[in-house]
């Protein structure tokens, strides 16, 4: 990797991220601090990989980059909402690390041979109303639990309660056809690497 792709612009938006991510952090407990500066943030995640794109730069550096400011972000955001809130954050790097140790920057075309419902979470790029709420259960439940903790969504947003529980329960759904998606990314690649020793001892 040339010093070059350090600063593709794509990464330069990474390193941004990485800073609104640690600024939200520390304004945890004031949501005029931490709502506007970790959904530019989440917003942004979109905006890197369309430049990556536009600007042809992309780079396993710059998905390697992508994934670890998600994984923090939602690492922190998890982890300080809910004692328990580590345990998703580690499914999360587990399915990261292996992923990226299999698949690297093409990690996202390589559920061929998945089963269905994986397969219709990962199609297009998630540009379906499956990927969509898996999406959604991914990056916007964590801030919805937070605006609802906080108080967020009754006081300035002015959501009827029965709103905030079914967002929960919709965002909920979502994160949950991801966790079918994580469970059998871990299992697929214990699988390989399984297989592959196999394969080694015959030989």
């Amino acid at each position: 990797m040339g010093l070059g792709v350090l600063l593709y612009v794509p990464n330069v938006i990474g390193y941004i991220r990485v800073l609104l991510v640690l600024i939200s952090w520390s304004g945890f407990d004031n949501p005029a601090v931490f709502v506007p500066c970790y959904v530019v943030s989440i917003i942004l995640d979109g905006v890197d990989g369309w430049a990556a794109r536009r600007l042809d730069q992309t780079s396993e550096f710059g998905a390697w980059l992508d994934v670890v400011v998600d994984n923090l972000g939602r690492g922190m955001l998890w982890s300080t909402l809910y004692e328990w809130g580590w345990l998703v954050s580690a499914v999360e790097w587990c399915v990261f690390a292996c992923n990226h140790n299999a698949h690297g920057a093409q990690w996202k075309t390589s559920f061929s041979e998945s089963p269905r419902l994986i397969q219709a979470v990962m199609a297009k790029g998630f540009k379906t109303p499956t990927g969509v709420l898996a999406i959604g259960g991914l990056h916007v439940l964590p801030v919805w639990l937070y605006g609802y903790q906080q108080g967020v969504l009754s006081r300035p947003l002015c959501v009827p309660e029965w709103l905030q529980v079914l967002g929960v329960l919709v965002l909920a759904g979502g994160r949950l056809l991801c966790l079918c998606v994580e469970v059998w990314c871990v299992w697929a690649h214990i699988h390989f690497l399984t297989r592959d020793k196999q394969v080694e001892r015959r030989e």
